[in-house]
């Protein structure tokens, strides 16, 4: 099976300092096959035959506790659950200047339609849809401030999802193909 874990909050402002290519060994170290790094963020495709997509966040954040002395959240999803997401993403969604498109990923504690009712933003502004495991959100790049969504950050609700973009999100999915090809 082909996954990708999502690691939370490692190399952002100088916080949680993780290596990449030690991450990659600590990953094989713990029985991750294929193992491939996509930028400096927490974005890890790997396959296992042996343990299911919810023996493995345990697994590979001991692994990571044990190496780097860190308590990191670990969110691991299938080749299938990414391409679900690839499939629901408008085409027309992009993260450039004109526009500001992220995935939310989310731990099962929040991952019910319900969390569009939580988010702060402004009716009008942006859209978000929600399909099981993620939150797609996408905005102009001149309404940013204005959506009400930067008043997420550093909220309990924000603590239950990790986010990438939908140009990293496109990349990894690639990147898992390669792996199961």
């Amino acid at each position: 099976m082909i996954y990708i874990a999502l690691l939370r909050g490692i190399n952002v402002g100088g916080n949680n300092p993780v290596n990449m290519k030690v991450l990659k060994t600590t990953f094989e170290q713990a029985g991750m096959n294929h193992v491939k790094t996509y930028i400096n963020s927490g974005n890890i495709v790997f396959s296992n035959q042996e343990m299911s997509a919810l023996e493995l966040p345990l697994k590979l954040e001991e692994a990571i506790a044990a190496e780097f002395g860190l308590q990191i959240r670990v969110i691991v999803r299938t080749i299938e659950e990414i391409r679900t997401v690839i499939e629901a993403l408008p085409d027309s969604w992009t993260n450039d200047d004109q526009m500001k498109s992220d995935v939310m990923f989310l731990w099962k504690e929040v991952d019910e339609v319900s969390i569009l009712e939580l988010l702060p933003l402004k009716p009008g502004v942006g859209t978000v849809l929600y399909i099981p495991g993620a939150v797609l959100y996408s905005v102009s790049r001149e309404d940013v401030t204005r959506s009400g969504m930067n008043k997420l950050i550093g909220t309990k609700l924000y603590m239950q999802m990790t986010i990438r973009n939908v140009n990293t999100t496109r990349q990894i999915y690639k990147l898992m193909q390669a792996v199961e090809e």
